[in-house]
């Protein structure tokens, strides 16, 4: 089985033999046999855990570019009135959020979407490719709250 072992972050589209479309959970990881949308297995094997955005390339070792694309999953899609207190709130409790002009998405989280409606939001169910901010102390995510810089491979 053909291996992977570096990341291009680009947001260029254009430049690929294939797609491997990947939901925000499944974006994080460090070695995980994959399969592209065109069929294509690999084994995705990087030296740290990776946060991969849509538009960054998986180059597998005989040069093979499989863009990376956020799978649309469902949502939590917030409205109403205080938009601002709704993102602290999210915020506060260390949940990724996509900041939207007029609403937020977060990933389904019962706790939070009650939490939202108890203090004037509206909550409904919307399927979409989930691309949150990252974190203000790097780009991507971690795995705990010790807010260190995730782990991004090079471009090169």
């Amino acid at each position: 089985m053909q291996k992977a072992h570096l990341i291009h972050h680009s947001p260029d589209h254009t430049a690929h033999d294939d797609t491997i479309s990947l939901s925000y959970t499944d974006r994080f990881l460090r070695r995980k046999k994959l399969v592209t949308d065109g069929g294509l297995s690999f084994v995705l094997d990087l030296e740290q855990t990776t946060s991969l955005d849509d538009g960054d390339h998986i180059e597998i070792a005989d040069g093979t570019r499989i863009l990376v694309k956020a799978k649309p999953e469902t949502l939590a899609k917030i409205t109403g009135p205080n938009l601002l207190e709704f993102a602290w709130h999210i915020g506060n409790r260390h949940t990724p959020c996509q900041i939207m002009s007029g609403y937020l998405l977060i990933q389904t989280d019962h706790v939070i979407e009650h939490m939202i409606e108890h203090i004037g939001g509206f909550v409904e169910h919307v399927t979409e490719p989930f691309t949150p901010l990252g974190g203000a102390y790097g780009a991507g995510r971690t795995h705990s709250h010790d807010h260190g810089v995730s782990a991004h491979v090079p471009a090169h």
